[in-house]
């Protein structure tokens, strides 16, 4: 009878026995590399990552950027995004750019620079990789502006929807490669399809210390002719749930050739 016991106590304690009663999150030995445990934005750039807030976790990410060169005149926005964990595998999110000065568009009485709130735009991402803390993330994003919201100079009357396909990869212990891949229209219309623009984005960041790090980014988008460009920055984590941001980027290619583009930005996270 103690022999018995004493097997049973002995299997029962067994690292492989204990393991398996753990969650996958739990067992992944890439849970503590820098891709997975540092704060991530979803900002700077065009490029977002294909990361997912868990249930519970909050990240307020905003921003400044001023543009100038180009054909169009010099404009300055803000910008601001919560994004919020909801359920296991979905994050919910809402921004709303502040145009400064504001872009030239065209009136019934003609030409306007138009100023204020932009749209304020709604959406969600869906996470597609079997947990969070994996080498390679996938999700799919889907988000629209919302109708009549907005400055009255800049609010629209209907949906204009857009999705993107997300994907991120971890490069050894430190580096990260994200990729995104989509497509938007001012409208639900379907004779607004051909006023549609693709996008392709590819991003390399990675840390330069354990506080500081770096992304630079190549992008395509447009429908026919692309406007092509990079963007490059530094960040810095003065603590686990904060990241300050300075960016930099120009378009190379495509009718906005020639348009540079500074800024900076500040996200917030909260919850594990």
């Amino acid at each position: 009878m103690r022999k018995t016991t004493l097997l049973a106590a002995a299997l029962l304690g067994s690292p492989g026995l204990t393991l398996a009663q753990n969650t996958p999150t739990d067992n992944n030995p890439n849970a503590d590399a820098p891709f997975v445990r540092y704060i991530r934005a979803d900002r700077p750039g065009l490029t977002i990552t294909a990361q997912v807030l868990q249930a519970g976790q909050f990240q307020l990410e905003t921003g400044f950027q001023r543009q100038t060169g180009g054909p169009s005149v010099a404009l300055s926005r803000s910008a601001a995004t919560l994004r919020i964990g909801f359920l296991n595998s979905m994050e919910l999110r809402v921004s709303q750019p502040y145009f400064h000065n504001g872009p030239v568009i065209a009136s019934e009485t003609g030409t306007v620079v138009a100023s204020g709130w932009a749209p304020a735009t709604v959406g969600a991402k869906l996470m597609l990789s079997p947990n969070f803390d994996t080498r390679t993330q996938v999700a799919i994003l889907a988000e629209s502006a919302v109708p009549t919201t907005g400055s009255a100079s800049l609010r629209q009357t209907g949906w204009a929807p857009a999705a993107r396909l997300l994907i991120s990869e971890q490069l050894g212990e430190r580096f990260g490669l994200e990729g995104n891949f989509g497509f938007s229209q001012p409208s639900m219309k379907m004779e607004d399809l051909e006023r549609g623009q693709f996008l392709g984005t590819l991003a390399l960041n990675g840390p330069i210390s354990a506080k500081t790090g770096f992304f630079v980014e190549g992008y395509g988008y447009g429908r026919g002719t692309l406007n092509t460009g990079t963007t490059a920055g530094l960040y810095y984590r003065p603590v686990a749930g904060v990241r300050v941001d300075v960016t930099a980027g120009k378009v190379l290619g495509g009718v906005a050739a020639g348009t540079a583009t500074v800024g900076g930005g500040l996200t917030f996270k909260v919850g594990r």
